[in-house]
């Protein structure tokens, strides 16, 4: 009879499962979100759409950012790399603003809506500058010097798209990822997927960019571009709006920061007390009294932080836990997520150098095809320099279909592994490529040197672009690899209550790459001229050595995989509590799971 009664009530649990989202999310009402109703690919879809035109916006005006540079505002080369560097830096940086105020105050919802409004000035103010006589770029056609009110806009407009970015890209793509449910065995499968095909949106609106729009702005003009990304973007805020009522919503769990400081305060104030062996003697909050979030495993790394969650007078356990402030006693939860915090630094910094080469793609290669043969073949065509960057998204798209239809399964199936290989394991392969990217890169410069001074006469007989193909394509692989696995694993390794900061921490490897980058182009150029009496980055790329630059970073770039390697196997990832929601998944895992916890009360 006691076996029968168990059996009902698990297989009641596990009906409430099914028919409810039980992850402390709710619904556009604020109730407890419906299944079949709400979340999921039906939610994700809508997401993706605004995430396209986002990116549409972005990479239209990256890829060609140090074209305009030096044709519209004439800047050299060196100061144009720099400027895009910049804004690239402080674009990708700004999430960290954006992520804090979502996780901590707004909500992702929320932040989304505030940060395409502000994007949308940006793009308006953009457009607004090719059309007001005032904020022209020039009087006449030729333009020697451009009008200092048009280069005030222009700045002030793509850094309105940078705080736009900030608090769009953090909260876009970590409320996807909040439709679907962890506990949840199919959607949390699903949510492996979502983040393949999140980057595959994302790189069909990039496509997109650095075609049909770079192609206006070179061919129509810069203000009617500007015109087709208010109205693309725009029409998606609509489309986002629209889906309002499938979306399961997070709400905001206040400063992330909090609970850190508590931990490490809380662990330095019992500093001389003993650590038990036994981590079932640290203090931990019940399931049913732990409503936010999943509660996570003791580990053995990072022990000193442990005695935040030891209990300084023993007795009633539960009496004594509720008189201690959270400043002097933590839950073993708090300690691991801090733990977890601290484990991701070297994970973040060792993936610096793969940032410093996927920056070149926008900058560097692009000035490349600038001065290269891009002729279609029998064709008067000529392809935009920018356009060039779309064997980056097509690799990626590509990359990214086979990897989520083919490897993935016989991953699984070779390794037994959820997701076919470790998170790590995928952003180790892509460092892999953006190696093999800049050696191609730089052996490809040193051919197309060759080319110009035997051929320094003629100013029509240019190497073809065609020989930027690899190093494009080599490198849009890298990206499918290591991009797409640090949105994973920003996201899934950080604290329940910071995953829109998760998704800025991988944004900011990138953003402080183009900052590294910047220093690297600096430093370089200045030992180059100090030791041979010419600087490696000249007035136009003939007399540059960029082959030389190539070298180092793909230098740089062995040196730290071979850390990151060291870094990888040492690492412990999230341990998080098992339930039953996580175990159940239909048909003989509901009876397994049945009968493993009828065993626990016989």
């Amino acid at each position: 009879m006691e076996h029968n009664k168990v059996d009902i009530e698990l297989q009641d649990s596990y009906d409430d499962q099914q028919k409810w989202v039980l992850d402390s999310s709710t619904d556009s009402r604020g109730e407890i979100p419906l299944r079949a109703r709400t979340g999921a690919w039906r939610a994700a879809l809508f997401i993706i759409a605004i995430e396209f035109s986002e990116r549409l916006s972005y990479f239209g005006i990256a890829t060609n950012l140090v074209v305009y540079l030096t044709t519209i505002l004439h800047q050299d080369l060196k100061m144009a790399v720099k400027n895009a560097n910049y804004w690239s830096g402080v674009t990708t940086l700004m999430p960290l603003l954006g992520g804090f105020v979502a996780d901590a105050y707004l909500g992702r919802y929320a932040t989304v809506l505030l940060a395409t409004t502000i994007y949308l000035m940006g793009l308006i103010l953009l457009t607004l500058s090719w059309f007001i006589p005032g904020l022209k770029a020039c009087h006449e056609d030729m333009c020697v010097e451009p009008r200092k009110a048009h280069e005030i806009a222009f700045f002030i407009a793509i850094y309105l798209i940078s705080i736009g970015t900030g608090g769009h890209k953090p909260s876009l793509e970590s409320f996807g990822a909040d439709q679907f449910e962890d506990g949840h065995s199919q959607e949390r499968k699903m949510k492996m997927s979502y983040f393949n095909w999140w980057t595959a949106g994302l790189c069909s609106g990039i496509l997109t960019a650095v075609t049909a729009i770079v192609y206006i702005e070179d061919r129509v003009g810069w203000g009617v571009a500007g015109i087709v990304l208010t109205i693309v973007m725009a029409t998606s805020f609509l489309i986002f709006l629209l889906g309002k009522p499938f979306y399961r919503y997070q709400a905001p769990s206040g400063s992330p920061l909090t609970p850190i400081l508590q931990v490490f305060v809380a662990a330095i104030s019992k500093r001389h007390l003993p650590c038990p062996s036994d981590s079932s003697l640290l203090h931990e909050l019940t399931k049913e009294e732990y409503t936010k979030g999943r509660l996570l495993t003791s580990t053995k790394k990072l022990k000193f932080l442990d005695k935040a969650a030891v209990i300084e007078e023993q007795g009633n356990e539960n009496t004594t836990a509720e008189k201690q402030s959270p400043w002097r006693l933590a839950t073993v939860t708090k300690v691991e997520e801090v733990k977890l915090l601290i484990n991701m630094i070297p994970i973040w910094f060792f993936t610096l150098a793969f940032g410093i080469c996927a920056t070149q793609s926008t900058t560097l290669f692009i000035k490349q095809a600038i001065i290269m043969d891009r002729h279609i073949i029998g064709t008067k065509f000529i392809v935009p320099p920018a356009s060039m960057f779309s064997l980056v998204a097509l690799s990626i798209i590509l990359t990214v279909t086979i990897y989520e239809k083919l490897l993935v399964p016989f991953f699984r199936r070779a390794t037994g592994n959820e997701r076919g290989i470790s998170i790590l394991q995928r952003i180790g392969t892509g460092m892999v490529f953006s190696l093999f990217a800049m050696i191609i890169a730089a052996l490809i410069e040193n051919k197309r040197l060759d080319y110009a001074k035997q051929h320094h006469m003629s100013k029509t007989m240019t190497l073809s672009a065609i020989w930027l193909a690899p190093q494009f394509i080599v490198l849009g692989i890298a990206d499918a690899f290591t991009l797409v696995g640090l949105q994973e694993y920003f996201y899934d390794q950080v604290p329940d209550s910071m995953r829109s900061l998760g998704i800025a921490f991988y944004l900011s490897v990138l953003g402080a790459a183009s900052f590294v980058n910047n220093l690297l182009i600096t430093v370089s150029d200045h030992l180059a001229e100090e030791i041979s009496g010419k600087g490696w980055f000249g007035k136009d790329l003939n007399s540059s050595r960029l082959d030389r630059f190539y070298w180092t970073l793909a230098a740089l770039t062995a040196a730290n995989i071979c850390f990151f390697v060291i870094v990888a196997m040492r690492y412990t990832y999230k341990s998080v509590q098992p339930s039953l929601a996580v175990v159940a998944d239909g048909g003989d895992d509901v009876e397994t799971a049945v009968s493993n916890n009828t065993s626990k009360f016989t």
